[in-house]
């Protein structure tokens, strides 16, 4: 029988440091102990230690974040808290798109490029793994975690998300404290978590208050700026369209905007708007937008955290994370008209 490679947790074992301090020797990385070099560099050329080759799967410092969409916003705050936790740690990073806004699951052509890249660990962003993917997974002893999750992850994935219901809740009381009754709210996918959320947060603020939701004032999409636009003019036609629009994403958000603009109604002096993120595009539209922020950029750095946790045989602490959101006030809402 061939000999088998040793990984880089077995070398990490063996030279008593951390996965992470080995892969910084592998990428010629300057900050480890010169006295921490040599020992892993002697454990390397022992086991003749290869990173790559002959199809064999061994780690190499290697994590793949994979999104269903790469054009959003949204995407580019994960990749750089992925990005940061993982430089330090000195691996590389891979991202993947699924390329298909319609699933949230990667194909079968993943895995193969999974499986030959010899990737260490896996982030799944707004994504999931079907239970087979995810066997598959454990028999190559890839690890697993999942930031902003779309449904319930399997619970031997760790995942990080935010307080989504919370920050319906305080998006609509916001509105509500300005003194408006007719609010209606554009939300994501009806079968995705985050956006059932909100929407429960939303119903709940309005319910508190005594107000009862309108027919056709929850209306549900993708998170895009076309879909809030789309939605918006189905809200305008409505006989009692709403004084206020609670978006579930910034991007649709600016789509809210842009039907608006097409009616000429302004923002906030006849319809107020309160978005979902805080993408730097909030504070770059006229006016600024009000919204809640859920911090994109800190869940994908705990979340990877937590991955490698996992890489170096360690149990992460808890493996269900829920950051707090919160509302930052701007200029796209005012009291109702009147």
């Amino acid at each position: 029988m061939a000999k088998q490679h040793p990984t880089l947790s077995e070398i990490a074992g063996e030279a008593g440091v951390s996965v992470s301090t080995v892969s910084k020797v592998i990428n010629g990385r300057l900050d480890v102990a010169a006295t921490t070099r040599r020992r892993v560099e002697q454990l390397l050329e022992k086991h003749r230690y290869q990173p790559r080759g002959n199809g064999e799967r061994r780690a190499v410092g290697l994590i793949d974040l994979v999104f269903p969409d790469l054009t959003s916003p949204w995407a580019l705050e994960i990749i750089a808290g992925v990005e940061e936790v993982t430089h330090e740690a000195g691996f590389g990073v891979v991202v993947s798109a699924v390329h298909d806004r319609k699933r949230s699951r990667p194909g079968r052509k993943w895995l193969e490029n999974v499986r030959a890249r010899c990737c260490d660990g896996v982030v799944l962003a707004h994504s999931e793994l079907s239970a087979q993917q995810q066997d598959q997974l454990d028999a190559l002893g890839v690890s697993v975690v999942s930031v902003d999750p779309v449904g319930s992850p399997a619970s031997s994935i760790p995942a990080v998300g935010a307080a989504n219901w919370d920050g319906g809740l305080t998006a609509t009381e916001h509105l509500l404290g300005l003194g408006h009754e007719r609010i209606a709210t554009l939300a994501g996918p009806s079968d995705v978590m985050c956006s059932r959320a909100r929407v429960d947060g939303y119903r709940s603020a309005m319910r508190g208050a005594g107000i009862g939701v309108p027919e056709g004032y929850i209306r549900h999409g993708d998170f895009l700026p076309g879909t809030g636009e789309e939605l918006t003019g189905e809200l305008l036609d409505l006989p009692e369209p709403p004084t206020a629009i609670f978006a579930g994403s910034d991007q649709m958000a600016s789509g809210v905007y842009d039907a608006l603009h097409k009616r000429g109604l302004h923002v906030p002096e006849e319809v107020s708007v309160v978005g979902f993120d805080d993408l730097p595009e909030a504070r770059q539209v006229t006016p600024s937008l009000t919204t809640v922020r859920q911090p994109l950029r800190d869940m994908a750095q705990f979340a990877t955290r937590m991955l490698f946790d996992l890489i170096n045989g360690n149990e992460p602490e808890t493996t269900r994370v829920e950051l707090s959101t919160r509302l930052v006030e701007r200029d796209s809402t005012a009291p109702p008209k009147g």
